[in-house]
């Protein structure tokens, strides 16, 4: 991690000019992260919660999703921060809870927590932000996340699946407010996808963990 921030520092400082619309003049803004679907998702309910608890661990995180910077990247493996726009929270710290409001609202598990909650699980599903920018290799671009969860049975204390989620939205101009409004629309997508790969993966774990 700490080559990775390293690494990060001189372009950074190298890229002060940021693209878009964050030009001399304009006042920082600051973004929160969201789930672009949970307002309007229409999923229904589920009559019954898979298991009795789940927790979330959120892991240690790409660099770029471990800041209030939000990135963005004109050429492959390079990466700079807008000087003048940032996160209300870092996306680490900001997914889990995203995710939890998604899995609580279907009703997965009865009770949803993440790390740190005073909520006793047999279940675990470990996420790591592998990435979370902003592509304008070919502007206007578009917003890239990818995401990978682990489901744990933490009773036997063994690993049951392992999947990685990502989601590439364009925006509609190259700057940082339509960037953020893009990262919360991939957010959207790599949930819609990673909802039903995991209740499709607790409902068979939990089924073989019934005596």
């Amino acid at each position: 991690m700490k080559r990775i921030v390293g690494g990060l520092a001189p372009m950074v400082l190298a890229a002060c000019v940021s693209i878009g619309g964050d030009g001399p003049g304009v006042p920082h803004t600051h973004h929160r992260l969201h789930d672009a679907a949970a307002a309007s998702s229409t999923a229904p309910r589920r009559a019954q919660p898979l298991v009795k608890a789940l927790l979330i661990q959120p892991l240690p995180a790409d660099a770029l999703a471990d800041s209030v910077s939000i990135a963005y990247s004109r050429r492959a493996d390079q990466f700079a921060f807008y000087q003048l726009a940032s996160w209300t929270e870092r996306p680490v710290r900001q997914l889990p809870r995203l995710l939890q409001q998604r899995l609580q609202s279907r009703g997965v598990a009865a009770a949803v927590g993440v790390m740190g909650d005073p909520l006793r699980a047999d279940w675990l599903l470990t996420v790591g932000v592998d990435t979370l920018h902003h592509d304008v290799s070919v502007p206007p671009g578009q917003a890239r996340m990818a995401l990978t969860a682990e489901l744990f049975d933490q009773r036997s204390r063994t690993l049951v699946a392992r999947r990685q989620f990502d989601a590439g939205v364009p925006t509609q101009n190259a700057d940082s407010a339509a960037a953020a409004t893009a990262m919360s629309v991939a957010v959207a997508q790599v949930f819609d996808a990673l909802v039903p790969w995991l209740e499709a993966e607790l409902a068979g774990a939990a089924a073989k963990a019934t005596p």
